[in-house]
């Protein structure tokens, strides 16, 4: 597999558990949380969704060769560029785990795009203030 072709499936990835627009080849159009993804095919999988009249599927599979496009409903979170936060905060300190969706700072305080979901006392505190003020940095702006 190319450089190019494990870029493309690591950003297809990066769309699951996301909510997504996709509209077919014959111009229907799905909303929803794609829950499933084949890199190959570009069959897919949503759940929640809605068509363009506003009717709820649960669950809806979609064949890759009637998917024209497939659009990202919300911007992805910059695991990046929190993890380039940190590391000014706490230099030589902040592993990114880009692939697996977290970052550990000082190899006991774990993050996530939901905040610091592990480690506790002053330091992991002070890795949600920066966390919080990355995210109204980056919603705000």
């Amino acid at each position: 597999m190319s450089v190019a072709e494990r870029r493309f499936v690591t950003e297809i990835s990066s769309f699951i558990d996301r909510t997504v627009s996709v509209t077919t080849i014959d111009g229907k159009t799905y909303t929803g949380t794609l829950t499933g993804i084949d890199p190959r095919s570009l069959s897919l999988c949503l759940s929640d969704a809605r068509d363009d009249k506003g009717q709820i599927i649960p669950k809806i599979v979609l064949s890759g060769s009637r998917v024209a496009e497939i659009l990202s409903a919300e911007k992805p979170f910059d695991l990046k560029g929190l993890a380039e936060r940190l590391e000014r905060v706490f230099p030589k300190m902040v592993k990114l785990y880009e692939k697996e969706g977290f970052i550990w700072v000082m190899d006991k305080i774990k993050v996530t795009q939901d905040g610091v979901v592990e480690g506790t006392g002053p330091a992991a505190e002070r890795v949600q203030r920066v966390y919080q003020q990355f995210l109204q940095e980056t919603k705000g702006g």
